[in-house]
């Protein structure tokens, strides 16, 4: 047999194998991404707000408390939060930030203007007062309602903050893990690159994605390891979270400090102490600065706190039911 003809045997090979694996892979990739986009079509309400179109959804019963997602997120990272504490007895209001899923990106989609866009949805909905939770970067637009809303705010919960901090040299206060700009910049760009990311490099995704030591997860409990995994699986699909993810880079590069002195509601700030973005140093500094706060602090469990979500939920609720939630906190 000549060389040219084994050399095209050989080639038709390597694609019929090629093929062989391939086909399976992008069937499963077609079937999660059907799922991804039908979860998200079927699980919220849209207000018209005078902040414009907000996007919405509501768990439990009880006095209620406002969920502000972080970075990759949506009502729908906001319901994987609340609805453990929605358990204690609270009601979760989630809603989609400027830029994520329904919630379209304004050309004011500073932190200042989602505060206000959370004091529109409230109005919105025939709410007066609530607690307010902001999570990871969610933080900055929640630290804002407390100061710019502070007669709609019964208290503030910031989880894993991302806010200012005063770091030696002037070093930025939010720490950005290795090589997440570039997992990110791919990840924008097809929601295939994001779905098969943890497939093929998933301790690097656990730790550019979600700031948390990858050993911290792999010796983590089976539940707390799938809270990991479904935090990275309910960021697909991407595309509709571009604008707010983009969005939130330019946040996050400007973080300036808030007048934390004016915080005048009860205040609980909780975080790790290996959590990858730095935010332990950023929940200390605050509630150092915001008169009466706690600060919650746990070794390690990087920024998902893993290994404490029974822990973090019970210091939430345990904080809105003694300090924070009163008979007259109810809606009018």
């Amino acid at each position: 047999m000549r060389a040219r003809q084994v050399s095209r045997i050989a080639a038709v090979a390597a694609a019929v194998a090629a093929l062989a694996i391939g086909l399976p892979i992008y069937a499963a990739y077609r079937r999660d991404i059907r799922a991804a986009r039908a979860r998200i079509a079927s699980g919220s309400l849209l207000a018209q707000t005078r902040c414009g179109p907000i996007e919405y959804a509501i768990v439990g019963e009880g006095p209620p408390v406002l969920m502000v997602h972080g970075a990759g997120g949506g009502y729908d990272q906001g319901l994987d939060l609340g609805r453990p504490l929605a358990r204690t007895g609270v009601r979760i209001i989630a809603m989609s930030r400027f830029g994520y899923l329904r919630t379209p990106l304004p050309p004011d989609a500073s932190a200042a203007a989602q505060a206000d866009a959370h004091a529109s949805l409230l109005d919105a909905l025939g709410i007066s007062r609530v607690a307010i939770i902001g999570a990871s970067a969610g933080a900055p637009s929640a630290m804002k309602f407390a100061l710019r809303h502070r007669e709609r705010c019964n208290a503030l919960v910031l989880l894993v903050p991302v806010a200012y901090v005063p770091r030696p040299d002037g070093a930025p206060s939010i720490t950005i893990p290795s090589g997440i700009w570039s997992l990110l910049d791919l990840a924008l760009r097809s929601d295939f690159v994001f779905w098969a990311a943890p497939r093929v490099a998933g301790r690097a995704v656990i730790r550019a994605f979600l700031g948390t030591p990858p050993k911290v997860v792999e010796q983590a409990s089976a539940a707390e390891q799938a809270r990991a995994a479904t935090m990275l699986e309910h960021i697909l699909p991407v595309a509709p979270r571009r604008d707010g993810l983009m969005n939130e880079a330019r946040v996050v590069s400007s973080i300036e400090r808030y007048e934390l002195e004016r915080i005048a509601v009860p205040t609980l700030a909780i975080s790790a102490a290996d959590d990858l973005y730095g935010t332990f140093d950023v929940a200390r500094y605050t509630a150092e600065h915001v008169a009466g706060a706690r600060f919650v602090s746990y070794p390690i469990g990087g920024h998902l706190c893993i290994g404490h979500e029974d822990d973090v939920v019970a210091e939430i609720a345990a904080f809105l039911k003694q300090d924070a939630i009163s008979p007259a906190s109810s809606d009018d």
